[in-house]
């Protein structure tokens, strides 16, 4: 993968260090990973280009540390990371790919009930000015059928499901269903009812995403 640098300004002071591009996405993203995946250089620089390396002094006055994984760490979540520009088109391209084939699996036009090709899915993206963004999937999948819905007939295969968190669970849980909450009820000792209509197509997904925030505690019932 790419190797690019990430760098952070300090009191006018300029840090500079070597990542791996995908690992520093992932940081960037909070993602969990390993810093030794993610840093290629154990040499801070306050010029990359030029060679010149930053002292051990000013490592610990700035960071508090000279330990190289926390400093990079640190550089990368609260700095600038040179992300060439065709990695990042192909990324979009990556991204616009799972959205079509996403689409294609999971809706229909209401009119014909038959399913959409992805090339006039893909087209049909293009006309609507559709922004694709490296989010997941499910996080935008909503706003893109809002942009679409005015110039193409599209349905998509939903499931209503009723859903009991635990009141230890409900601020973890809150955004993960805010997207496709179509009603609430916080009941008295603090836990929630809600219900929500989720995509078909995300149901696995997201049964994997709540069970790992409320350790298997929320109670699940799909509505028919």
């Amino acid at each position: 993968m790419p190797q690019v640098p990430a760098k952070l300004s300090i009191k006018g002071k300029r840090y500079e260090i070597l990542v791996d591009v995908d690992g520093a996405i992932a940081v960037k993203q909070g993602k969990p990973i390993s810093m030794g995946n993610v840093v290629v250089s154990d040499t801070v620089f306050s010029d990359l280009k030029k060679g010149l390396r930053v002292s051990e002094a000013d490592l610990i006055k700035d960071f508090g540390t000279k330990d190289i994984k926390v400093i990079a760490e640190r550089i990368i979540k609260n700095g600038e990371v040179n992300i060439p520009a065709e990695y990042r088109d192909q990324e979009r391209e990556n991204k616009l790919k799972q959205v079509i084939d996403f689409l294609v699996r999971n809706t229909i036009n209401p009119v014909t009930n038959r399913p959409y090709t992805p090339d006039m899915i893909k087209t049909s993206l293009e006309k609507a000015g559709v922004n694709v963004d490296n989010r997941p999937v499910d996080e935008q999948i909503s706003k893109i059928l809002d942009k679409l819905r005015p110039i193409l007939p599209i349905r998509i295969e939903t499931k209503k499901l009723e859903i009991k968190i635990p009141a230890i669970h409900t601020g973890k849980v809150y955004g993960l269903i805010t997207e496709y909450k179509e009603k609430e009820e916080w009941l008295n000792n603090g836990d929630l009812s809600v219900i929500i209509n989720l995509p078909a197509g995300m149901q696995m997904a997201f049964y994997d995403k709540l069970n790992a925030v409320t350790h298997g505690s929320a109670i699940v019932q799909e509505i028919k």
